[in-house]
């Protein structure tokens, strides 16, 4: 018996060594091999120098190096060798998008020539940043499977790749910038079996030698194609999922719809997106029950123009179908009679249709296998949700993602989902209209979530106790509503699973809690959420100190934002973080007075917001290298000092033009001075405003100057001296800011090379001369502000002529001479002019109705202010806050985002002539300053109609007249100077006009009336001898007393007769009697009288 075990036991022994050989040779080698061959020294050398051409800052090749540990490139990450050989087979790259990637603008791809046996070569989701797809990818004669999507290639597909004869695999979608023509090379690939072309820019013909693919069983395409032909269909006979997207002039094509039916019956996956499928085209591709295809179970026909009778039309063909997505078409569910049904369906996207006239029980009758359901941007109310249907329970029982996200639901649905929805494992609610807290029995009920999403609403209240049953949440999304009370509880009562441990939420991987009233000290318990990965408590009122044992145990968090929340981060200067962060954001909260040391560890940083942080301190030169990988950078508002040194690497290589739209360098409202490193030339936008920056010329006209920044904000500085004159290199900057400076002499012609240039502010320096006409090459010119300097000459014609879509200029404070040219008046988007204190003269022309964008009224913003544009979750591409300085209700003022104000100032010139009366059809205006001129004739008699008015001076002209009685029709209006003119008359009445006290009507002799507090000669009022007045105050006396008399009598007499009558029933009857008699005895006497009469007559 037992040498019977003892051979049982060596032959599983030989069996278990036996599979440890690789027959394929794809297995990753172990050391405890018992017959291993370590890699070759060649392709070791091939892939360090493949390396060398890559940038690694997130750190993903660490084993790719030459010392004593890693010698050996089989154990490589990304490396699979074969067992037996030892040459390289496998090289996968592939980057997690999200966190880690690699990066280069010229990828090397001939070093990694000598890995001649490369059969499989995947670097999808890496940053290449617009490099073209190497041509040499075709020397690897043996490759059978390539991946490039999402890499960020540019250009053709190189005809090389028709080389790879043995290629099974081939993948460049999500490649954008990839356009041009499909190469007919590709028909050589007979071996082909997949090949995806998604979500690039290809266009023209699809190559017919395409049809030269008999292996191929999956065709992924999009792009602007025109072959209605559609022979390249006619020879892949293998075909199993084929994916159209974005051939909308092909859908209508009965000759494409034709060819493609042929297809179907083999299909088990079919995607037509944006394809311009009609209604009337889907009987053309499944025609008959054997058409369609019993293998069919996934089906795409979004982005199209179908209608319900499409999927009525389909329910009676699929019954196979398990998934279907039908988003942005034309489908309504009127009645849940009439929804079609799909009994295997799984998974279904509505989003994007109009159902607000739909009842959701009918939805749920498409099938009761449903698991996945997409209902989001779809018009949805609450009445769209009955509770009444009983057959909602057995069909939504399957129910595991639901979306509801972007409708227009209420509190209510929590109900319906109480009622029908208990197993569902992710629940967005995202961007509708829920108000009032959530209800307490929410975690009991629906204790299976693992993604809540209710951000973006009105949500109100505490976050639940019962959120603490969920124990299998992974992400909790509830920013951006009104949730309150202490962030401590919510924390706390997060321990119900289990009393003694944080199990309830030891699953959470995103928590979410941002721009909410939450108040209270986070607790240290928060440190017990192992798996952490975000935590966004942003825009809150949390208070107190964040200690290191808050974060002591959270190794995977790489998102942090506690930004706008008063919170003081106490660490011991020596304290090493167990994560490493991708995005940390901490602006306004306490970080200073010193330099926070714990960032030296910080390697891995692309977004950091330690803005108005209290920092007063140098910054260290190893912060300054972490230049290398941060991406936008956030450090303005402290009191940061000292120089920027100027360091010798490069933030990106000179060709990676893509990756310069992720640059960005704000360190605003500091106390840096000195010059600027030539280093930052590298970044897409530099904003060093108000420092002490005093050299401009060595930065602006050095060697290492390049042509890729886009804004460059030096306002306020001490730069002094001449403009600098080297602008031609600078062609790709938008926004331009050197106000409040000390630069003198002219504008340097050299700046009419900025042809991008959106925004050029000058202000308030001492520049001279006229404006340069080169000038007018700058078409893009949305912002032209160079006030308050020296600038001299007439105003350029160019300005309007060459400038339509500039939206602000701002000459004044200059001395500029001569008349208001006509040619302003072709800037039909102009929404601010100020022309003011200047020495223009002659008339104002009456062409200011051209002025299009002033004559439509607009929203305006209560509160114009600065708000962010750089956040962990949110950026915008265009950062630059545009301002301009205006006098504004009699005082200097600093608009930030000026484009919702509508004004025009023409103040302290020498303007002659009337008022234009088309200034009555700028309705849109907010601001209009005319005062301190020569203006003459009367007020715009509709001046009323400018009802969006807030600011009106008209004060120190010749005006002269009354004022028009339509001005008390302008509600809005809060200033209003009219003072010094020659204006005559009453002022008018009206509520608005009486607001204004005495100073806005002052310095005219002839004006009369409220409020000047001045009676007008039509109100003087008779007077009386002083002994007539006391005569008629006697007679008032006497008349009063009479009137009172006859009052008094008339109730008693009227009362005292009529008031038992009504009320006493006995004398009631006795009056009614009385008065029956009375009647009686008259008639009776009457009579008597008329026959005695009639006697008489006949006597």
């Amino acid at each position: 018996m037992g040498s019977y075990i003892l051979k049982v036991l060596l032959a599983m022994i030989v069996l278990f060594l036996h599979t440890e050989v690789s027959v394929v040779g794809f297995d990753r080698p172990t050391k405890n091999k018992s017959s291993y061959v370590k890699c070759h020294e060649s392709e070791k050398i091939s892939l360090l120098n493949f390396k060398h051409g890559l940038l690694d800052y997130f750190g993903m090749l660490p084993t790719w190096s030459d010392d004593e540990d890693n010698r050996d490139c089989c154990l490589w990450r990304g490396i699979t060798c074969n067992n037996e050989t030892g040459h390289v087979l496998k090289l996968d790259l592939h980057a997690d998008w999200d966190s880690q990637y690699l990066s280069t603008s010229k990828i090397n791809i001939t070093s990694l020539i000598e890995l001649r046996n490369l059969e499989y070569l995947d670097l999808s989701y890496n940053d290449f940043s617009g490099s073209p797809v190497p041509k040499n990818i075709g020397l690897f004669a043996n490759l059978r499977g390539l991946n490039l999507s999402t890499c960020d290639f540019d250009g053709r597909i190189p005809s090389e790749m028709g080389n790879l004869s043995k290629l099974e695999y081939l993948d460049l979608s999500k490649n954008g910038d990839i356009d041009g023509e499909i190469p007919y090379q590709l028909g050589n690939l007979s071996q082909l079996k997949s090949l995806n072309l998604a979500a690039t820019s290809l266009s023209r013909v699809i190559p017919f030698h395409i049809g030269n693919l008999p292996m191929l069983n999956t065709l992924k395409l999009e792009g602007s194609f025109d072959d209605e032909s559609a022979e390249w269909l006619s020879s892949l006979f293998y075909l199993e999922n084929l994916d159209l997207k974005s051939f909308s002039n092909l859908g209508s094509s009965s000759h494409m719809l034709q060819k493609m039916s042929k297809l179907i019956p083999n299909l088990r996956e079919l995607r037509l997106v944006g394809f311009g499928l009609l209604d009337n085209g889907i009987p053309s591709l499944f025609h008959s029950n054997a058409n369609f295809s019993t293998s069919l179970t996934i089906l795409d026909l979004s982005q199209n123009m179908l209608t319900s009778s499409t999927l009525q039309f389909l329910s009676n063909y699929s019954l196979n179908l398990q998934e279907l997505y039908v988003s942005h078409n034309n489908i309504v569910i009127a009645s849940p009679l009439y929804s079609p049904h799909f009994p295997s369906l799984v998974k279904l996207d509505l989003s994007y249709n109009n159902l607000s006239s739909s009842i959701f029980e009918g939805i749920f009758n498409f099938s009761s296998k449903l698991q996945e359901l997409d209902l989001g941007n779809c018009y949805l109310m609450d009445r769209s949700f009955h509770l009444s249907t009983a057959s909602f329970v057995s069909s939504s029982s399957s129910l595991a993602i639901l979306d509801l996200s972007s409708n227009l639901l209420k509190s209510s649905i929590f109900h319906w989902l109480f009622n029908f929805t208990t197993n569902v494992r992710s629940l967005n609610l995202d961007g509708n209209l829920i108000e009032g807290p959530i209800p307490d029995e929410f975690g009991k009920v629906l204790n299976s979530l693992e993604i809540l999403v209710l951000s973006n609403n009105k949500v109100q209240g505490q976050i639940p106790i019962s959120f603490g049953n969920i124990c299998t949440l992974q992400e909790l999304h509830l920013g951006h509503n009104n949730f309150s009370g202490e962030i401590s509880n919510f924390i706390q009562n997060s321990t119900l699973c289990n009393r003694h441990k944080f199990h309830s939420f030891s699953s959470l991987r995103i928590l979410d809690l941002s721009n909410n009233k939450f108040t209270g000290e986070i607790p240290e318990s928060i440190g017990l959420l192992y798996e952490l990965e975000s935590l966004h408590l942003e825009q809150n009122h949390i208070k107190g100190n964040i200690m290191e044992s808050h974060f002591n145990n959270l190794f995977k968090l790489v998102k942090l934002d506690l930004t706008d929340n008063p919170l003081s981060l106490k660490f011991d200067a020596s304290w090493v973080p167990p994560f490493q962060l991708l995005k940390l954001g901490l602006a306004s909260c306490k970080l200073g007075p010193n330099f926070p040391s714990w960032l030296q560890n910080q390697g891995h940083l692309w977004f950091l917001d330690i803005s108005n942080a209290g920092i007063n301190d140098s910054v260290p030169d190893w912060f300054w290298s972490k230049l290398q990988s941060i991406n936008q950078m956030n450090m303005s508002h402290n009191g940061l000092k000292g120089t920027i040194p100027n360091l010798p690497f490069k933030l990106v290589n000179d060709d990676d033009v893509a990756n310069y739209d992720d640059v960005f360098l704000v360190l605003n409202s500091n106390k840096f001075e000195g010059r600027i490193p030539a280093f930052l030339w590298q970044v897409f936008t530099l904003d060093l405003s108000n420092n002490k920056i005093s050299d401009l010329n060595t930065f602006l006209c050095g060697k290492s100057a390049n042509t890729n920044m886009r804004t460059l904000d030096l306002s306020n500085n001490q730069i002094a001296g001449q403009m600098p004159d080297c602008w031609e290199h600078l062609n790709s900057l938008e926004f331009l800011d050197l106000s409040d400076n000390q630069l003198s002499g002219k504008i340097p012609k050299s700046m009419g090379t900025l042809a991008n240039l959106k925004a050029l502010v000058l202000r308030n320096n001492s520049l001279s001369g006229e404006l340069p006409s080169t000038l007018r090459n700058c078409t893009n010119l949305v912002m032209l502000d160079v006030g308050e300097n020296l600038l001299s000459g007439p105003i350029p014609k160019w300005i309007g002529e060459s400038l339509p879509q500039l939206k602000i200029l701002s000459l004044r404070v200059n001395n500029f001479f001569g008349s208001f040219p006509s040619y302003l008046c072709y800037l039909r988007q102009i929404h601010l002019l100020d022309l003011s204190r200047n020495n223009l003269s002659k008339c104002i022309p009456s062409c200011l109705q051209n002025f299009t964008a002033m004559v439509e009224k607009s929203t305006i913003s209560s509160e114009i202010a600065r708000g962010r544009k750089m956040s962990s979750d949110l950026f915008y591409l265009d950062t630059y806050n545009s301002n301009v300085l205006l006098m504004w209700k009699r005082a200097e003022l600093v608009f930030w985002d000026p484009d919702f104000l509508r004004s025009i100032d023409l103040s302290s010139n020498n303007f002659t002539g009337e008022i234009p009366k088309e200034v009555e059809y700028l309705v849109g205006l907010v601001s209009l300053n005319l005062s301190r001129n020569n203006l003459s004739g009367e007020i715009l008699f509709e001046i009323g109609n400018l009802t969006s008015l807030d600011f009106l001076d008209l004060s120190r002209n010749r005006l002269h007249g009354k004022i028009p009685s339509s001005l008390s029709q302008i509600d809005r209006l809060a200033i209003l100077d009219l003072s010094h003119n020659s204006l005559s008359g009453r002022i008018p009445s009206g509520r608005q006009l009486q607001t204004f006290d005495a100073s806005a009507f002052e310095g005219n002799l002839d004006l009369c009336g409220e409020p000047l507090n001045k009676t007008c000669p039509s109100d003087e009022t008779k007077v009386n001898p002083q002994g007539l007045a006391d005569d008629d105050g006697d007679n008032s006396v006497f008349y009063e007393a009479l009137y009172m008399s006859l009052g008094i009598g008339f109730f008693t007499g009227f009362w005292g007769l009529i008031g038992p009558i009504l009320i006493w029933r006995p004398w009631r009857i006795s009056y009614l009697r009385l008065l029956n008699r009375l009647i009686d005895y008259v008639y009776v006497m009457v009579a008597v009288k008329v026959a005695k009469w009639h006697r008489w007559l006949k006597g």
